[in-house]
């Protein structure tokens, strides 16, 4: 995998910032509808395009690292270090 083409599937998706796998396949599955040979705004080249652009970014998040320290804790779950006694 190239990251121009990581690149180009993140802007395809209109990724911002960081997004669930469920968030994802929510997206993917909204544009499918909407570049489907079979509607207006489709075509073939278009849903074909949607497919490889969800594929690679399925095997980047399928591949991602976590790491289980603390900063990276409080990065995905914020409202958590709210908390007095969170430890």
């Amino acid at each position: 995998m190239e990251y121009e083409e990581f690149e180009k599937a993140v802007d395809f998706f209109g990724i911002l910032t960081n997004t669930s796998k469920k968030d994802l396949k929510k997206k993917y599955l909204k544009l499918s509808k909407k570049y489907h040979p079979d509607m207006p705004e489709g075509s073939e080249e278009k849903f074909k395009e949607l497919q490889d652009n969800y594929e690679l970014l399925n095997r980047y998040m399928d591949s991602f690292a976590y790491s289980f320290d603390e900063e990276e804790f409080k990065t995905q779950f914020p409202s958590f270090t709210n908390y007095k006694n969170w430890r």
